[in-house]
């Protein structure tokens, strides 16, 4: 009975595998819903995706977005998720949603932390109180948080960072996410657990924590520790390197990498799930997407411009306003403008990974990338 709910509640299936490349396409299911793959999910750190509502993104065409264990942690603390009864309700989202460990945040404090093998203590950024966490902590608020999908613990690895200094966080990660498991047995509360891959840029390390990390076993496998710094090539590097050992029945996730060329350098090398703030941070400071590349909507030339953001794009935003209104609202420092143009990079990035899954199915990939990519990186202005 209790393996027939946990396939009910979690799988994987990997209905498609590129010819062209080692992309691939699959559905995760969960309790709240079927996520397809490949996916980008956009990012809600305290509980909402920065001035989008839930029918936002439910418009916008989200299957799954994120939330931040740390911060969720601290405001508004697991008294208050427990009394609404999980974020789910207390936001009034009713799809799937993932939640990280609160390790990166954590770890990204620096002179704020102190990390031993027993768990971390650091220093909260809003009023500087002292709090510990630990791997069984992490699993205890991602409980009460209720997402279908949670991380284990990790040491994210600074770069750059030496061997010596690599291997050790590499082998704490391990041993903390061994912890999480005993913690959070398979499938407990509903809620799918994913190993984490880390190792800096050393390759040999990347490998070693694949087969350390797996064998514990995990319902996915995430690679972290990317996308901290290091030049784009070297993170291309990695991935070549490591990406034909990890294990083909799991969902792959690369953490925090999210730009539009970043969607066609993952999925190619068989990324199945990404996230990252970029598209929304961008877009609070008036940056946006189009197929003709990144604009910003400060520009001059747009005060006048009767034309939308992007002839191609079916967002409120887009089918609406135009690009002299949308100046217009943040030299007036309105609040819509923040509020179209997070709604507008949001459904672009959602619409891109659509059109690159259609792409894989129908084995014309390399052709949709070449003609995105050169005309997005033409640069409109």
């Amino acid at each position: 009975m209790n393996k027939q709910m946990n396939e009910k509640n979690f799988r994987f299936e990997l209905k498609y595998k590129s010819e062209e490349c080692w992309g691939r396409v699959g559905e995760i299911h969960t309790r709240r819903g079927i996520i397809p793959t490949p996916i980008f999910m956009p990012v809600g750190t305290a509980g909402t995706v920065k001035t989008l509502s839930p029918e936002d993104l439910h418009t916008a065409g989200a299957s799954i977005i994120l939330g931040n264990t740390y911060h969720l942690y601290l405001r508004p603390g697991t008294d208050v998720l427990d009394h609404f009864g999980g974020l789910h309700n207390m936001m009034a989202w009713n799809k799937p949603m993932l939640t990280d460990s609160g390790g990166f945040q954590v770890f990204s404090l620096k002179k704020l932390n102190k990390i031993t093998d027993d768990g971390v203590e650091f220093s909260s950024h809003l009023d500087g109180s002292r709090h510990w966490l630990t791997p069984e902590e992490s699993m205890r608020i991602q409980r009460s948080i209720g997402s279908e999908i949670m991380m284990v613990f990790d040491e994210c690895c600074p770069y750059p960072a030496d061997y010596t200094t690599a291997k050790a966080a590499m082998d704490r990660s391990v041993a903390w996410a061994k912890r999480c498991r005993a913690d959070h047995p398979e499938m407990r509360n509903g809620q799918a657990l994913f190993g984490i891959v880390q190792g800096s840029m050393y390759l040999p390390l990347r490998l070693e924590s694949i087969e350390r990390t797996g064998e514990i076993g995990f319902e996915g496998l995430a690679v972290g520790g990317l996308s901290v710094g290091e030049p784009k090539h070297l993170m291309i590097e990695v991935l070549d390197g490591m990406m034909p050992h990890m294990p083909e029945h799991l969902p792959r996730y690369l953490m925090g990498v999210g730009t539009p060329e970043d969607l066609f350098t993952g999925v190619e090398r068989g990324i199945d799930m990404f996230d990252c703030v970029h598209p929304t941070r961008i877009a609070r400071h008036a940056t946006v997407f189009t197929t003709n590349g990144r604009i910003s909507l400060l520009n001059a030339r747009w005060q006048c411009s009767d034309e939308p953001i992007d002839r191609n794009c079916q967002c409120y935003a887009c089918k609406n306003f135009s690009r002299g209104y949308m100046r217009h609202l943040f030299k007036a420092k309105e609040i819509l403008g923040l509020r179209m143009a997070s709604l507008h990079n949001v459904t672009f990035m959602i619409n891109l990974m659509n059109n690159i899954r259609l792409s894989l199915i129908e084995k014309r990939f390399e052709q949709f990338k070449n003609e995105f990519l050169t005309r997005y990186l033409a640069k409109e202005g």
